[in-house]
């Protein structure tokens, strides 16, 4: 969570800069620090910024020195509640990109309204911690390439899970899919850290308008319904049309938003 800029504190001058560490950033005044800086690679290969500091000073000084030895473009991430965070980031010359609602997303399937569906003809859902790993890491990619050939990963949610390079299948018992005969047409991802959070539903693209993503979270959110989890939450972005009305049609509600800024 970053510390929100106030107006009171040191001024801009008393504010010194130092580079601890490869992308860390401190800010100090009087040899107290007053804000750090941060940059890191997403697994994406962007280049995500963030500052945590108490001070309107700090923080200006902060963004202006990473803004100076890093390569641009620049992205971060903000509450779009916290608007005195999101200030600092455009008084550093970044704009707003993109908005990103959070949702809450009921399991209890007489709410969702999902009790009686069902897969497709031809299709089964084989529950996570099943799939064959062979198929399950061929039907990401696939699905990977379809979305990096035409509206791009870019415009899906911001937050990458960090997993080793090449690797977009973190672990495979996190998710749940959709079978055909003899291939994988789509997948549901399922992580519980304090509470559920549906992290991606995908369908291979001449698998759509079938059924099967709201099959997919049919048996997600009944799954953790019978689990004992009331709710699970959801990350759509606001352009993606698609998604606001699959997770919209089953009572989903958003709740919160996160803007990506760039420079």
């Amino acid at each position: 969570m970053h510390a929100q800029p106030c107006t009171s504190g040191p001024s801009e001058s008393a504010v010194r800069i130092t580079r601890v560490a490869d992308g860390q950033w401190h800010a100090l005044d009087d040899d107290l620090v007053v804000g750090r800086g941060h940059a890191g690679h997403r697994a994406d290969g962007r280049l995500f910024v963030s500052v945590d500091a108490w001070h309107d000073a700090a923080f200006d000084r902060l963004a202006e020195a990473m803004v100076a030895e890093l390569p641009a473009p620049l992205y971060t991430v903000v509450d779009e509640a916290d608007v005195e965070q999101t200030a600092g980031w455009r008084r550093a010359g970044f704009t707003i990109r993109r908005r990103e609602w959070e949702y809450d997303v009921p399991t209890d399937p007489r709410l969702t309204g999902l009790e009686a569906v069902v897969p497709p003809p031809g299709v089964a859902i084989v529950p996570a911690g099943q799939a064959d790993e062979a198929l399950l890491r061929a039907v990401d990619r696939a699905i990977r390439d379809e979305v990096g050939a035409t509206v791009g990963w870019h415009s899906m949610p911001a937050e990458v899970i960090p997993h080793p390079e090449g690797d977009t299948v973190v672990d495979p018992s996190k998710y749940a899919v959709a079978a055909g005969p003899d291939h994988y047409l789509g997948l549901i991802r399922v992580v519980t850290v304090k509470r559920p959070r549906i992290g991606l539903v995908a369908v291979r693209a001449g698998e759509r308008r079938r059924g099967i993503a709201r099959a997919l979270l049919a048996h997600a959110l009944g799954t953790l319904h019978r689990s004992g989890s009331a709710t699970a939450w959801a990350e759509v972005q606001e352009s993606n049309q698609a998604a606001s009305a699959l997770f919209g049609g089953i009572g989903a509600r958003p709740v919160s938003s996160n803007l990506e800024l760039v420079r």
